[in-house]
């Protein structure tokens, strides 16, 4: 009996989980994600999924954003059978950003069949509403920390991440030959620097670490944050500016609206209406408000929301709210999806800021290669204009990227959690980060440690045992 790992996604780039654990003629699935990014992987989501969906007994989610859940309504779709294993604050998660996701889905191939914009006659949606609604109901709750019995030798027990509510380090234990080997995924590993969520727990040891990379080949600033963020909002509210923020809709968010608050209450910034406009954004700051087993602090966020919201704050819930923020004058803050600007209504508000050098476009997280953030990021400024809704705009704002409040652990935070480790893992799997990210963190593992860690995007099949 042989025990394998297949990269079916997050093999060379951040995008797209999904790793196949096959053992015993069994097959499980870790993260079922989205391609995300550009085209050349966004066009991967339509290929046919393989192995067939119904060979796959059960997906089992590191945590809710799109990258690591979004192809679970297609794969439903497809025919997969099983449940879908998660914690409680993935799943609430998942019923948000599923049905979300498939509601753009099926906008966009309405809007393509109206302006005869696609190629595809009719143009279809990835997948429906309808879809998510089937991935949703097969969702299986598990608390985190318990060794769960599934059978023929098999457990599973979800560890915290310290990414985003509910987000977990899953970890598989294989009997095989009477001994128990223990398999851990990361998912996305948290760096413990968040204002609003814990840390990620300690792993103390496993056999197998399958280990992400976003920020593999770089570390962080650990200057604060909070002088940075209000610094950036002084001088655009001098200018009478807007400061625009793309922030991915769970996590990030959040993180902004309650450093914003802390700002006010410490008098860095003036109190400036802030807006909102990311309805799914706004429901995941519920799930926030909920789940406080994640949080930093328990206590601050029960029952009211008036320690977490800035004074002026503003939810743009309808498209005529976003519209009209649109044409509002600064000093303003305007927070929404999505965080790469792949979509969504940021773009709207893009078009509208860009051109005028009293505003600020401001990045506080990490831009795929191919997306138009990475673009506005490197040549933005240099080349004067972007593309947006097929039209050309011009770029006169500001562009700052902030690096500080990435929710991923950067190189160091992770050679740190290795060295607290009771027992190193035998081998070491790197996944989920561009090649040179792999391989920057691959030979830094090496060298701290003497052990051989492996990137996922030389060598996307492993066989881990074999008896």
């Amino acid at each position: 009996m042989s025990v394998k790992l297949t990269f079916l996604g997050a093999a060379n780039t951040v995008t797209g989980s999904r790793t196949l654990l096959s053992f015993h003629r069994r097959k499980w699935l870790i993260d079922c994600g989205l391609f995300q990014g550009a085209k050349q992987l966004r066009e991967l989501n339509w290929a046919c999924f393989t192995p067939d969906p119904k060979e796959i007994e059960h997906v089992i989610l590191t945590h809710a954003h799109l990258d690591h859940s979004g192809y679970l309504p297609r794969f439903c779709r497809q025919g997969f059978r099983g449940k879908i294993l998660a914690t409680d604050g993935t799943a609430d998660l998942c019923g948000i950003l599923l049905r979300d996701a498939a509601h753009l889905e099926e906008e966009a191939a309405r809007y393509a069949n109206e302006t005869g914009y696609s190629n595809h006659k009719p143009a279809k949606p990835l997948f429906t509403v309808e879809d998510a609604d089937l991935a949703i109901s097969k969702l299986q709750r598990y608390s985190r920390r318990q060794w769960v019995d599934l059978g023929s030798g098999l457990s599973l027990r979800f560890l915290r991440a310290g990414h985003i509510i509910g987000a977990s380090l899953v970890q598989m234990s294989i009997g095989i030959e009477g001994a128990q080997k223990v398999v851990t995924f990361t998912g996305d590993l948290g760096n413990g620097r968040s204002f609003v969520m814990r840390g990620p727990d300690q792993l103390t040891e496993t056999d197998v670490l399958v280990l992400e990379s976003t920020y593999g080949d770089r570390i962080q600033p650990r200057s604060s944050s909070l002088e940075i963020l209000g610094g950036i909002i002084r001088r655009t509210a001098q200018r009478k500016g807007v400061l625009v923020i793309p922030a991915f809709a769970v996590g990030r968010a959040q993180e902004l609206i309650y450093m914003l608050r802390l700002l006010e209450d410490r008098g860095m910034i003036p109190r400036i209406p802030v807006i909102l406009d990311s309805p799914m954004a706004a429901a995941a700051m519920a799930v926030c408000l909920r789940r406080t087993e994640d949080q930093v602090f328990e206590s601050a966020f029960h029952g009211s929301n008036d320690p977490f919201l800035p004074e002026k704050f503003e939810i743009a819930a309808s498209v005529d709210e976003s519209m009209l923020a649109c044409m509002r004058s600064g000093p303003m803050i305007v927070i929404s999806a999505s965080g790469m600007l792949n979509g969504g209504r940021v773009l709207h508000h893009l078009k509208r800021r860009l051109p005028d050098e009293k505003n600020t476009l401001l990045f506080t997280g990490h831009q795929a290669v191919g997306t138009k953030g990475r673009y506005l990021q490197e040549l933005g400024a240099q080349q004067g204009k972007v593309r947006i809704h097929h039209a050309e705009i011009g770029v006169k704002a500001e562009i700052i990227t902030m690096e500080h409040l990435s929710s991923h652990a950067d190189q160091l935070d992770i050679i740190s959690y290795l060295e607290r480790m009771r027992k190193l893992p035998t081998r070491i799997f790197i996944n989920h980060g561009e090649p040179e990210a792999q391989r920057a963190l691959a030979a830094k593992i090496e060298s701290s440690f003497g052990i051989n860690a492996q990137p996922v995007a030389d060598h996307p099949e492993i066989e881990l045992f074999c008896t």
